[in-house]
């Protein structure tokens, strides 16, 4: 897993059709969010992950914090790939990986300011039981846990991914001016973009897609 571009947010299979053409890897579907304001239906994310080409993936963004509820909800999805967004305990880490062996897991490490000792301990007590980890910002005026739209400080990232025996893609606050500055700083694995590459109507603009993934693409080679 390695030079890996996610855009999240899928609206419908349009948009979905939009980030392929343009070469984006992983698909990201936040559901069953804590607003219940989802921004596709279940059985639309289920039809675009069961329509994805090989070497792309459609990724499970959830808060849900139970194993054999995420891993049924997998199931029900047909996604080969999670990303774990809420608190969830390590015990339960371990459980979902007990029951699905086979299923990529990202487990998300939310910066806030000066919480670099906390996730670094948090890493290494969990890394045996997921494949990768996901950086993003925390919004203290919202208490949102990612899709804010704001960077972190990248030494913080720079850190993880140095630290860990996983993989770690960057996300928060990426966008197409900043993403290659991010890889470069950062040396990730992989970075994500959300809100940074849609337009003022919330969809993603193709645009922006187009140069985030090009930018992301020429910094990974150069690293």
């Amino acid at each position: 897993m390695k030079a890996l571009v996610q855009i999240a947010g899928i609206i419908d299979a349009r948009e979905a059709d939009l980030l392929l053409e343009n070469g984006v890897d992983w698909l990201g579907f936040p559901l069953r969010l804590p607003s219940g304001k989802d921004d596709i239906s279940e059985a639309d994310a289920r039809a675009i992950i069961a329509g994805l080409p090989a070497g792309r993936a459609g990724v499970l963004i959830t808060y849900l914090d139970r194993a054999d509820e995420i891993a049924r909800f997998c199931d029900s999805l047909g996604c080969s790939a999670v990303q774990l967004h809420g608190e969830i305990g390590i015990d339960e880490l371990a459980r979902l990986r007990a029951l699905r062996p086979d299923l990529t897991i990202l487990a998300a490490l939310v910066v806030r300011e000066e919480n670099r000792a906390e996730l670094l301990t948090h890493i290494e007590r969990t890394q045996a039981h997921v494949d990768m980890y996901i950086t993003d910002t925390y919004d203290p005026a919202t208490g949102a846990r990612g899709a804010t739209g704001k960077t972190h400080d990248w030494s913080i990232s720079a850190a993880l991914a140095h630290r860990s025996e996983r993989p770690l893609m960057l996300a928060g606050g990426l966008n197409p001016a900043n993403v290659a500055e991010s890889i470069a700083r950062v040396r990730p694995a992989g970075v994500d973009a959300h809100t940074a590459v849609e337009g003022p109507d919330g969809r993603k603009d193709p645009e922006k897609v187009r140069r985030f993934v090009q930018e992301a693409q020429r910094a990974f080679a150069a690293l």
